[in-house]
């Protein structure tokens, strides 16, 4: 597994992944790709970085980090659909590590992702906090 640092000409195909990984855990974000290739050339001009998974030479998955806060903030994780269930996820979240050189990280998962729950618990993430929302007009589904 090789970890590469991206750069602001990567934000078109990190857009396409972003899209992938709001479409996969349910996120309710409803930006086009090309809304999301705009707000990634913002958080890449700020204070994240990206990073790309590899593995042969092929782009796997991605990692956007928050890289201002203490701990550190991962704000996406993605592994490509077609190379889940195959234990990239956890090979690409320990390399990440080792690249930022950090022992704590913090990110958030939605309630309703299971999966993504699940796979967060297997690497002994605990919960911290709950973030609640409120939407007027909206009901508990």
């Amino acid at each position: 597994m090789e970890i590469v640092k991206c750069s602001l000409a990567d934000c078109a195909k990190l857009a396409v992944l972003n899209k992938q990984l709001i479409e996969d855990e349910g996120h309710d974000n409803p930006m086009d790709v090309l809304q999301l290739e705009q707000r990634m050339l913002q958080f890449l001009s700020n204070d994240y970085s990206a990073y790309y998974f590899m593995e042969n030479d092929r782009v796997i998955g991605y990692g956007l980090v928050q890289e201002s806060v203490q701990p550190l903030y991962l704000r996406h994780f993605f592994i490509c659909r077609d190379c889940r269930r195959r234990g990239f996820g956890r090979r690409a979240f320990h390399a990440l590590l080792a690249v930022l050189g950090v022992d704590t990280i913090e990110l958030d998962v939605l309630d309703s992702n299971e999966r993504g729950k699940a796979f967060w618990q297997s690497l002994q993430f605990q919960p911290r906090l709950i973030r609640l929302r409120y939407q007027k007009g909206k009901q508990n589904q």
